[in-house]
C-alpha cells in the first residue's frame, strides 16, 4: 500500500482495536516494510494519538488513553452500531446523557455515507421509537436537525402545533436543546415574535437548517435549562412540594428530576426536599416513588391523597395477583 494517508487510516483502524499488534503482522497487513510501519507510528504520534510500543524481538504497539480524545476511525458495522446506540440513548435510556446523544449523533450522521445512514433509519424502524414520556413519539432526525442548527448556528424553520391545536410556521435561532426527562424542548429566539421562546420538540414538524447563519443572542437567565424552567412555571400552576426522606441528600438528589431544589440534609441518613415543581400530581408521585427509600409527604394535601388512593391500588393489585 503506496497511498501513505490511506494507509495511516488502516493503521489506525488497526490499532483502536484492544489488542497489542506485532510490528511484523501490521506490516503484513499493510503490505508494507517494519521500518514504514515505525515511520506510520510517528506519524500518528505526531498527530496526537498516544500509541505505545513495547520492546523485544517482534515489538508490538497498542493505541492507549491519552488526555484527549483524539478522531476515531470506524468501520462500516462500528458506524451504523454507535448510531443506534446513541438514538437509544437520546430517548432517555439512561438519564443525564440524552442530550450528549444528540449532540453526538448529529455529528455522527453528518458524515455518515447515504448507504449507511439507509441501514440506521432500518435498524430504527425496526425497534422501539423514541418517546416524549407521554406517547408522543419524536423522530430521530427532528432532533438531529435541532441540535445541528443550534451547533452550527444556523436559523430554523418548522411547522408548530401549540398545546390548543393551533398551527404556525417559524423561523427561530434555536439556542439549546433542553430533555425534562419525560420531553425534550428547544429554547430558541423567535424572529417573527422577536422574543424568546420554548417548544415542544414533539409538536415541532418538518424543521429544516436555512443555512443563515446568526450570532447568538444573550439569553436572558444564562441558561436554557433555567429558561426552560421559568417558562414551564409561567404556563401552569406549581406544586408547592415539602417531603422528608430517610435517605442521605446527596442520594435523594441523584433520583430526583433535575431543576429542583437540592435536599436540605437533616442528618447522616435524613433529608428534607422543599421545592417548586411545575409536573402534575401523577408524575411527581412516581418520582418519590422511584427515589428508593421511605418519605413522609407533608405538602402539598393533595399529593398526600393521591398517594394514598394509589398505595390502596397497588395493594389490591398485589393481593389480586396473590389469589390467582
Amino acid at each position: 500500500m503506496t497511498d501513505t494517508p490511506a494507509r495511516l487510516l488502516q493503521l489506525l483502524s488497526l490499532l483502536q482495536t484492544p489488542r497489542e499488534w506485532p510490528g511484523g503482522v501490521l506490516a503484513e497487513r499493510l503490505e508494507v516494510s517494519r521500518r514504514t510501519v515505525r515511520r506510520d507510528i510517528d506519524r500518528l504520534r505526531d498527530l496526537g494519538y498516544p500509541v505505545q510500543a513495547t520492546m523485544g524481538s517482534e515489538g508490538g504497539y497498542r493505541l492507549v488513553a491519552g488526555k484527549a480524545m483524539p478522531p476515531l476511525v470506524l468501520d462500516d458495522e462500528e458506524a451504523v452500531a454507535i448510531a443506534v446506540g446513541l438514538r437509544a440513548g437520546a430517548g432517555h435510556a439512561v438519564e443525564g446523557i440524552e442530550e450528549a446523544s444528540v449532540r453526538a449523533l448529529a455529528k455522527l450522521e453528518q458524515v455518515l455515507p447515504g448507504r449507511l445512514r439507509h441501514r440506521v433509519a432500518t435498524l430504527q424502524a425496526a425497534t422501539i421509537p423514541l418517546t416524549s414520556g407521554d406517547g408522543a413519539t419524536i423522530a430521530p432526525e427532528t432532533l438531529t436537525v435541532l441540535a445541528g442548527a443550534a451547533t452550527g448556528q444556523e436559523r430554523l424553520r418548522f411547522g408548530y402545533r401549540s398545546g390548543d391545536g393551533t398551527r404556525s410556521k417559524r423561523l427561530v435561532e434555536p439556542y439549546r436543546l433542553v430533555s425534562t426527562g419525560r420531553r425534550w424542548y428547544l429554547v430558541a429566539y423567535d424572529i417573527d415574535r422577536e422574543d424568546w421562546r420554548t417548544f415542544r420538540v414533539d409538536r415541532v414538524d418538518e424543521p429544516f437548517a436555512t443555512g443563515a447563519r446568526f450570532v447568538p443572542r444573550e439569553l436572558p437567565t444564562g441558561n436554557a435549562a433555567e429558561y426552560l424552567r421559568h417558562s414551564l412555571s409561567r404556563h401552569q400552576d406549581s406544586i408547592a412540594l415539602d417531603v422528608t426522606f430517610e435517605a442521605p441528600a446527596a442520594f435523594v438528589a441523584a433520583r430526583m428530576p433535575r431543576g429542583l431544589a437540592a435536599p436540605e440534609p437533616l442528618g447522616e441518613n435524613r433529608c428534607r426536599l422543599r421545592a417548586e415543581a411545575a409536573d402534575s400530581l401523577e408524575w411527581l408521585a412516581v418520582r418519590l416513588a422511584l427515589v428508593d427509600a421511605e418519605f413522609t409527604v407533608h405538602e402539598p394535601p393533595q399529593l398526600v391523597d393521591y398517594l394514598a388512593e394509589l398505595g390502596s391500588r397497588l395493594a389490591r393489585a398485589t393481593s389480586a395477583a396473590g389469589a390467582v
